[in-house]
C-alpha cells in the first residue's frame, strides 16, 4: 500500500475516535447503558487492537497512530459500558 493510502486510512481512523467520544461523553452524562450492546464495540476493540500489531508490519504509520486514537476510545466506551450495566444491576437488586 502506497503512502497516500496510509493516511488516508490512518485519517479515517483518527477521524472516528471523537465520534466514539462524543458517545463517552452522552453515556458519561446518562450513567445509564439504553440501546447499546458491549458485543459489537468488544469486536471492534478487537479488530483494533489486532491493528496495532499489524499495521507496524505494513509500515503504515498513520494508520498505526489513527488506530491508537480510536481503539483507546472504544475501549475507554466498552469499560463504560460495563461498568454502568454492573452498577445497574447492583442498584436494582438492593430495590
Amino acid at each position: 500500500m502506497g503512502i497516500w493510502q496510509d493516511l488516508v486510512n490512518g485519517g479515517f481512523e483518527l477521524l472516528g475516535a471523537p465520534f466514539i467520544l462524543m458517545s463517552i461523553i452522552k453515556l458519561h452524562r446518562d450513567k445509564r447503558v439504553r440501546g447499546i450492546s458491549w458485543i459489537h464495540i468488544l469486536f471492534f476493540s478487537v479488530w483494533g487492537c489486532w491493528n496495532l500489531y499489524y499495521y507496524p508490519h505494513l509500515s503504515q504509520w498513520a494508520s498505526f497512530i489513527g488506530g491508537l486514537f480510536l481503539v483507546g476510545m472504544n475501549t475507554i466506551w466498552l469499560i463504560q459500558i460495563v461498568f454502568y450495566s454492573w452498577k445497574e444491576k447492583v442498584w436494582q437488586k438492593k430495590i
